[in-house]
């Protein structure tokens, strides 16, 4: 089973949006995807009740932040979104059900100093230092044409850890989303730029 975290302390970094859209490109690999959501906001699970019955399917189980159970035997893929401000045991806990963890980061002062604090936790867990889970970030909402996303690649500059991708900021993500639906069922033609900011991410969890 291939599990993947998304995970990131700061509110608003784009965890839900990183996590459904995961799911999505596993199940338009007709792949048996499971979308986990222990936020107590459960915004990915209030997603999955969106999501129309026609397109590929992503299932659920009960997991949550006071009950971080395993998938269901026979799952294939499974994607986790986390609350803001997972730390301690509870970030020792998820990253047991995890192979490999990706955390989003905004081009923000505040969120790179508060995923500086998370990526040094993250790294000295023992999951992550035995080499059980691997680590990525992505940049998201990223205007390539700001000093905020030079800023933000100087940040990543400073770990040692792959940068998979500087996702856009888009309204595709949002109208995608409101719909129960993410960019790998829309048309290429609507997606098109966002489908190839995502085909580094692709080939990463692809190789877990």
């Amino acid at each position: 089973m291939k599990a993947f975290l998304v995970a990131n302390p700061k509110g608003g970094s784009g965890k839900s949006t990183l996590a459904t859209n995961l799911a999505g490109y596993f199940a338009s690999q007709r792949h048996d995807v499971m979308l986990g959501d222990i936020d107590r906001q459960q915004s990915s699970r209030e997603w999955l009740g969106l999501r129309p019955f026609a397109l590929p399917g992503i299932d659920t189980w009960e997991v949550g932040a006071d009950n971080i159970s395993r998938p269901p035997k026979g799952t294939s893929h499974v994607v986790l979104d986390t609350p803001a401000g997972l730390h301690g045991k509870m970030l020792e806990r998820v990253l047991k059900l995890s192979t490999r963890v990706i955390v989003p980061v905004q081009p923000s002062m505040f969120d790179m100093r508060a995923t500086r604090h998370f990526l040094d936790e993250l790294l000295s867990e023992k999951a992550v230092r035995k080499g059980r889970a691997d680590v990525a970030v992505i940049g998201m909402r990223v205007d390539a044409r700001t000093r905020a996303a030079a800023e933000l690649e100087r940040f990543f500059a400073t770990f040692d850890l792959p940068v998979l991708a500087y996702l856009r900021d888009t309204q595709v993500y949002v109208q995608a989303a409101a719909a129960g639906m993410t960019i790998f069922d829309l048309p290429p033609s609507r997606a098109e730029r966002d489908l190839e900011q995502w085909r580094a991410i692709i080939e990463w969890a692809e190789s877990a």
